[in-house]
Formats: structure tokens, C-alpha cells, sequence
């Protein structure tokens, strides 16, 4: 236990609730065929398993927002609930305006720009669907392109957010949780816009039984 003290508080945890202390990281999802194919080999390292398994799961939630996108119009992108509620044009503009300024130079600047105008991100103003996804794009470009490029000594070092101190991999699960908080808003204006005529995104209501049944099927034909 003495020994764990001198760990990351990420490292501890996983270790902890798996029992042991010999370095190896349990399987955190049911193994079928190939051990965790495509995701996690098991010498990998628990520093690399958090990058691949952080950048796997924030193109999941770029890509629920690309499908809200595939719904809605040009108007509908820039509807507003009430005043006081953003648009999704606005939380894109937003969404980009802080990727761009916390990936460039990740590592070395501070990651709240002096070149970011924060309060023009919430600003309605006239832009099409199309200019809008450029953003979007352009945004995530950055993000991921830092994220794909971090080596596994670079989750301990220390970067700063408005001068405050984080460790690299307090900054990612910060700004992981920030992105998909704006993209459930997004996907929650996209079913309020598009009502019944909404394509879900996930399972549907009262469709549980038949998707369990499903994954169970798929499992077994990997066996």
C-alpha cells in the first residue's frame, strides 16, 4: 500500500478497486474473441490504454453530434429555446472557439488564448449550416490532433488553464467532460427542433429488451 501512495490518483484507483498492485490492468469490459480487439492490448501500458481509450470515446460523442447535425436545417441551427438559452450555432462557435485556444501549443501556452474573444462566442449571428460545420470540424481537427499526439510521459507534466496548474490528464478529463456536456445540449435542441420526426441517436423507448437481445446474439457469434 506504501507503494501506492507514490502513484498517480488515476494509477491508484484502477488499482485499487482491481485488488492488486503488479501493474497489470484488469479488462474493463467483457472479453470476446480477440481481448479488447481494436481498443486495449494487454501490454500496453496504463498510460496509453487511458489515451486510446479518451480519444475512442470522444469521437463517439463528435459523432453523436454529427448525426444531430445530419437532421436539421440551416434555420433550425440557429433556433433558440428562449433569450437566455444558446443555439447550436452558438454552442459550435463556442465549442470551437475553446478547442482552438486550449490545443494550440497544448503543452507549452497557456490554454486560455490572449487572441480568444470568449464573449463574441455567444453572440447570435447570421451563418449557414455549412459554415457552421466548418467550425465544428475545424475545432475537433485540433483537439483530436493534440490528443493523438500526447506520449505517455506527457499525462504527468503540468499545463496551466487562466494560469491555474493541471496535470495533463486532470486537462483532458476536464475539457472530455466540458465537450460532452455541449453535445448532449446539442442533441437535446435537436430532438426539441425535429419532435416526432426525431431519428434517435440511441436505443429507443422500450426498444431495450430487443437491443440487449441483440449484443447478446453478436457476442456469442464472436465466440
Amino acid at each position: 500500500m506504501a507503494a501506492l501512495r507514490q502513484l498517480p490518483i488515476f494509477v491508484v484507483m484502477i488499482r485499487l478497486q482491481d485488488g492488486r498492485d503488479n501493474g497489470q490492468l484488469p479488462l474493463y469490459e467483457k472479453e470476446t474473441g480477440k481481448q479488447q480487439r481494436n481498443l486495449i492490448n494487454k501490454n500496453m501500458s496504463l498510460a496509453n490504454i487511458f489515451l486510446t481509450s479518451a480519444i475512442k470515446r470522444i469521437k463517439e460523442y463528435k459523432a453523436l453530434g454529427d448525426k444531430t447535425f445530419a437532421q436539421l436545417s440551416d434555420e433550425q441551427m440557429l433556433a433558440q429555446p428562449n433569450h437566455s438559452s444558446n443555439s447550436i450555432a452558438v454552442i459550435i462557435r463556442h465549442m470551437h472557439g475553446n478547442m482552438l485556444s486550449r490545443w494550440t501549443n497544448f503543452l507549452t501556452e497557456d490554454g486560455e488564448k490572449e487572441w480568444r474573444q470568449r464573449d463574441a462566442e455567444f453572440e447570435e449571428q447570421p451563418s449557414t449550416k455549412r459554415d457552421l460545420l466548418q467550425m465544428w470540424e475545424e475545432g475537433w481537427r485540433f483537439f483530436l490532433t493534440a490528443l493523438e499526439s500526447l506520449q505517455e510521459e506527457d499525462l504527468l507534466k503540468t499545463i496551466t488553464i487562466r494560469t491555474q496548474p493541471l496535470l495533463v490528464v486532470d486537462a483532458i478529463n476536464r475539457q472530455m467532460a466540458h465537450y460532452s456536456s455541449h453535445v448532449g445540449q446539442i442533441i437535446y435542441l435537436g430532438k426539441w427542433l425535429k419532435a416526432d420526426d426525431w431519428h434517435s441517436l440511441s436505443i429507443p423507448k422500450n426498444g431495450s429488451g430487443a437491443y440487449n437481445q441483440q449484443l447478446k446474439q453478436e457476442s456469442l457469434a464472436k465466440l
